[in-house]
């Protein structure tokens, strides 16, 4: 059930290396494409009438200036920032400066992992963060996006 206003657009970003899903340590991260994923993210967002657009960088400032371009224009963010969860304060003033809803996701549980990757310097400024459940977590994230109206 759907409940709130209905947003138009969602923005999806990827961070660095995420391009290489598929063939990047499969053992940890699956074997699915970022192209599946986002193409599954797309119909998802069409059979709710919701436009979702997916960006993937390896550049920290060009993740930055998406966000601050688009983030008057769409309803939420749903951000998998790859290596830059863990150090990237420039990230993190970026997502605590936009007023709409950002959901931070993770293809594998970074809390069962190498210490380093426990710690999120962008989570305390995110609506919340899934972790550990594959290509499923960007669903969800879009699932919860749709589901409280994001505006």
């Amino acid at each position: 059930m759907t409940t709130g206003k209905q947003t138009s657009k969602i923005l999806v970003l990827h961070g660095p290396n995420l391009n290489m899903l598929g063939t990047r340590e499969p053992g940890i991260y699956g074997t699915d494409t970022l192209d599946s994923i986002d193409q599954r993210l797309v119909t998802m967002g069409r059979e709710h009438s919701i436009s979702v657009e997916c960006v993937q960088s390896n550049h920290e400032g060009e993740l930055i200036d998406i966000l601050q371009a688009r983030a008057s224009s769409v309803g939420g963010v749903i951000i998998n920032p790859g290596a830059l969860t863990h150090y990237s304060i420039a990230l993190r003033d970026a997502l605590s400066a936009i007023s709409i809803p950002a959901i931070e996701v993770h293809l594998s549980n970074v809390h069962a992992r190498e210490d380093f990757r426990r710690i999120s310097v962008t989570a305390p400024v995110v609506t919340g963060q899934i972790a550990g459940f594959g290509p499923e977590g960007y669903l969800l994230a879009l699932r919860y996006l749709i589901e409280r109206g994001a505006s």
